[in-house]
């Protein structure tokens, strides 16, 4: 396999972690590094504290696109996630550091658009209907391409790096939406990932953020919203306060600083401004839906739509 800088390559794991940089990664990092992730393990493995370490900065799904910056010699490679909008970071996308086994070159993607995307929360690929399993933890928002169609309960897609389809039960699967969705049946999808653990960087089923579970969630609808909260603030419409429905979104920030927290509303507004949300909850370490607390309402800035 040869990456080339300035070239485009895709993921060619279920899910690959982006790194702040090589020399941050950690020895309980090992899970996530390999050349056939195990996600699940990586995040059982740590402590609550390491879950929360700035050295992780987002995550990629299977067959996401990436430009190609620099290749190291050790097998580490500069890059930018371009399906992760980062406007303050880089206008192209996300930038971070990738292991080079976690990638393939474009050339070996079979041709055809994704059509499909995983409705299924966590679901595998299989080597033939009801045959071994190829590759495990592939997560909702995957996108993939049919292959044919479906078979026994089967669905044949293809997958980079991989010559031959893969099968994944038709159930997990939905055609790409056509049409935008409505808000709450993304607060539905988001709402699915209710106690995942909270991991810094994280946009996975396995462990996410608050701005990771947004993202995510409209993901699921082929609706690319940036990464990080503070992006998120600035591509959606602000609403006046009172006037949020179930799935808007609410956003926190301190005197002075940037937006730093996003929530899903769950609830029109109750008297007193009484407010109920959906985030993944540093504090709680887990995903959760509850009334506002004091704190959060104390720094509550805005209430958003995302618009088309």
């Amino acid at each position: 396999m040869v990456l080339r800088s300035g070239h485009e390559a895709v993921v060619r794991v279920a899910v690959a972690t982006l790194w702040a940089r090589p020399e941050a990664v950690r020895p309980v990092d090992g899970p996530a590094l390999s050349r056939r992730t195990d996600i699940a393990g990586w995040i059982s493995g740590m402590t609550a504290d390491q879950r929360v370490g700035d050295c992780v900065l987002s995550q990629l799904l299977l067959g996401e696109r990436v430009l190609v910056e620099e290749v190291r010699p050790d097998g580490w490679v500069r890059l930018v996630a371009v399906e992760q909008p980062a406007a303050k970071l880089d206008p192209r996308g996300y930038p971070g550091w990738l292991p080079r086994d976690q990638l393939a070159e474009p050339t070996e993607r079979a041709p055809g658009r994704p059509d499909l995307v995983v409705a299924a929360t966590v679901t595998r690929l299989h080597a033939a209907p009801v045959g071994p399993v190829v590759l495990p933890g592939v997560i909702l928002g995957t996108r993939l391409t049919a292959a044919g169609p479906a078979r026994d309960g089967w669905r044949p897609v293809r997958v980079p790096d991989h010559g031959q389809p893969l099968w994944v039960l038709d159930t997990h699967l939905a055609p790409l939406p056509s049409r935008p969705p409505s808000a709450t049946e993304v607060l539905t999808v988001a709402s699915r990932l209710r106690n995942v653990v909270y991991v810094w960087g994280g946009v996975s089923a396995y462990g996410i953020d608050c701005s990771g579970l947004v993202h995510l969630a409209w993901r699921r609808f082929g609706v690319r919203l940036p990464r990080d909260a503070d992006d998120q603030a600035a591509a959606t419409v602000p609403l006046p306060l009172g006037a949020e429905r179930p799935g808007d979104l609410y956003f926190f920030a301190r005197p002075g600083r940037r937006v730093h927290h996003i929530g899903i509303v769950t609830a029109r507004p109750g008297p007193g401004s009484d407010r109920r949300m959906l985030h993944a909850c540093y504090t709680q370490r887990r995903v959760l839906e509850e009334p506002m607390p004091a704190d959060r309402a104390a720094t509550l800035v805005g209430a958003h739509r995302v618009t088309f």
